[in-house]
């Protein structure tokens, strides 16, 4: 899990910004140093919760396994993956991320909404890495 990029579960679940008391901007990844607006004196940032949902700005897939320092196990076989560009409803600012296990980009169009879920980014015996997922909204799996 990335400290402090999301909280909650199930309906509560949220990405985690930051905004701006000056110029009202919000960034994910959250920014704790310093304002990013370079039209912007500073101002104090405050932490946000982010728009559960969006629309498709754009998607593609991956379709081969990264090269270092992206960790995976290289003696299990490659798992594509799609992976979505989301424009949030109200900060109007674009997030990356994975859809959830078994949406292509086949199910997906520009401009569908998607909500963001709790997902599982890899596991082992001792650990779960969580991580949030794009879910076309209507969607229960």
């Amino acid at each position: 899990m990335v400290t402090d990029w999301f909280t909650g579960d199930g309906e509560d679940f949220r990405l985690l910004g930051t905004r701006c008391s000056a110029c009202a901007s919000v960034f994910f990844p959250r920014e704790d140093g310093h304002c990013r607006n370079p039209a912007c004196a500073g101002g104090e940032l405050e932490e946000v919760p982010l728009s559960r949902r969006g629309r498709v700005w754009s998607y593609t897939d991956s379709r081969y396994r990264p090269p270092s320092p992206y960790v995976s196990d290289p003696e299990l076989p490659w798992e594509p993956y799609a992976l979505i560009a989301v424009e949030l409803e109200s900060e109007r600012i674009v997030v990356l991320g994975q859809a959830i296990p078994g949406i292509t980009v086949a199910d997906l169009t520009v401009g569908m909404e998607v909500e963001v879920v709790p997902g599982v980014l890899s596991e082992d015996a001792e650990t779960t890495w969580t991580t949030w997922h794009w879910r076309p909204t209507g969607v229960t799996a």
